[in-house]
């Protein structure tokens, strides 16, 4: 089956962790012992009922403060799609969790309170969602209950949503209204709002298309390990596994290998259930070759005449993410793209972007914790690499203090052009 990935964002007390419980809830993906424990710890709060909030908010400091500070996954299945759900934080001071929690989801929901509208925090949500280049977006106009289910109200919300959303780079945006304490719309369609003709969360997270999100015109497979068995029975086998970051892989096809650029064709594609006649991403497979060529960790396949940006010179937004530094010009760091480490020094910080207001600060001259600028890198070595906007595997890398081994930054490579 297949695997969608999706996150969840939104402002304080939108109810993210209260629609992930009542998407397990409904959907029947929760255990006995974890409902009766969900249910003694409501009790013992002296609320009524059972707060599904409790299911993704497993922190104790989450528990007390009600709010949502890490990153919780949950998993769960239907009989059309599995599912992985990133249930991310909605403070600003907590921008890092929602960008990391985000970074791989195929769909992103961005609840919005029906009472209070588009707020500030939707706005900064649905940016970074656009920023992440998230395919789907889903808004989520929550707590309809506590406005008699009208539907002026979730009209109004939707046309003031579409009007920001207009400004970023979205491509798929739908609206749903719910009441995920009440189950509204979440799994059952709403008794409440017949005025309501699309579908409910659920069904939508059931149909939504998304095989053709991933690039599969460029082929890319930046290589990870090289399998030389040192058995008998194995003594000719050399081969090249790691995950497909793009395009379509087949035996016969003809391959450059990145830096050296030696050419040669598929042998034969491996996987741990045996040979298969086509590889796409995202893929785990290991590539035989016909011709024995140099090649190492770091390195990477791609059609001879389709290869990636290679380049020492990158300009990236960053998303600092370290308490304990901040980012400046000249600062020395390690980087990490696909399978390949290199060092970099920062150029240049061309602007700080208020996330709030989207306004491009170009006087900064640093970037501290959660902060997301524009700057320039230069690296030891060549990248082979493409734009964020056209391949989000080759296109992001991470930023990592040498000396504490701490990551402390992520990059997605724009055009610099």
């Amino acid at each position: 089956m297949e695997l969608l990935r999706l996150a969840t964002a939104g402002s304080v007390d939108d109810g993210k962790s209260t629609l992930i419980g009542r998407l397990l809830y409904d959907s029947k993906s929760i255990f006995e012992d974890q409902l009766e424990a969900i249910a003694e710890t409501t009790k013992q709060r002296g609320d009524e009922g059972i707060d599904l909030a409790l299911l993704t908010d497993g922190l104790r400091a989450e528990r007390e403060q009600g709010i949502t500070i890490d990153v919780a996954h949950r998993y769960f299945a239907t009989p059309r799609r599995k599912f992985i759900i990133g249930d991310t934080p909605g403070h600003i001071q907590y921008t890092r969790n929602m960008v990391t929690g985000a970074s791989t989801a195929d769909l992103t929901i961005v609840l919005v309170d029906a009472r209070h509208g588009v707020i500030e925090q939707s706005k900064r949500h649905t940016f970074i969602a656009s920023l992440l280049r998230i395919p789907h977006i889903v808004v989520a106009i929550n707590k309809m209950d506590l406005v008699d289910w009208d539907q002026e109200v979730f009209e109004t919300i939707r046309k003031d949503f579409s009007a920001f959303a207009a400004k970023l780079d979205v491509t798929d945006l739908t609206f749903i209204p719910m009441s995920a304490l009440l189950g509204d719309n979440v799994v059952d369609r709403s008794e409440n709002m017949d005025w309501y003709e699309g579908s409910t969360l659920l069904h939508h997270l059931e149909e939504v298309h998304i095989s053709s999100d991933r690039n599969l015109k460029d082929v890319r497979f930046p290589v990870q390990y090289v399998i030389r068995p040192q058995s008998d029975e194995y003594r000719d086998y050399r081969g090249y596994a790691g995950t497909v970051a793009g395009g379509i892989m087949k035996p016969g096809d003809e391959v450059v290998a990145l830096p050296s650029g030696f050419t040669s064709k598929i042998a034969s594609i491996d996987t741990a259930d045996g040979p298969v006649e086509e590889a796409f991403p995202p893929m785990a497979v290991t590539i035989r070759l016909e011709d024995e060529i140099d090649i190492s960790r770091g390195d990477m396949l791609s059609r001879p005449n389709n290869q990636p940006i290679v380049g020492q010179d990158i300009e990236a937004m960053i998303c600092w993410m370290s308490e304990a530094s901040s980012l400046t010009p000249r600062s020395k760091l390690a980087l990490k793209h696909t399978t390949k480490w290199v060092r970099t020094m920062v150029k240049d910080l061309q602007y700080r972007l208020d996330i709030n207001t989207l306004h491009r600060d170009e006087d900064a001259t640093e970037l501290k914790l959660n902060e997301i600028g524009r700057v320039k890198l230069r690296t030891t070595q060549p990248l082979f690499h493409d734009t964020y906007a056209r391949n989000r595997l080759t296109g992001s890398f991470i930023l990592v203090d040498e000396t504490t081994n701490v990551t402390v930054g992520a990059g997605m490579i724009i055009d610099n052009n």
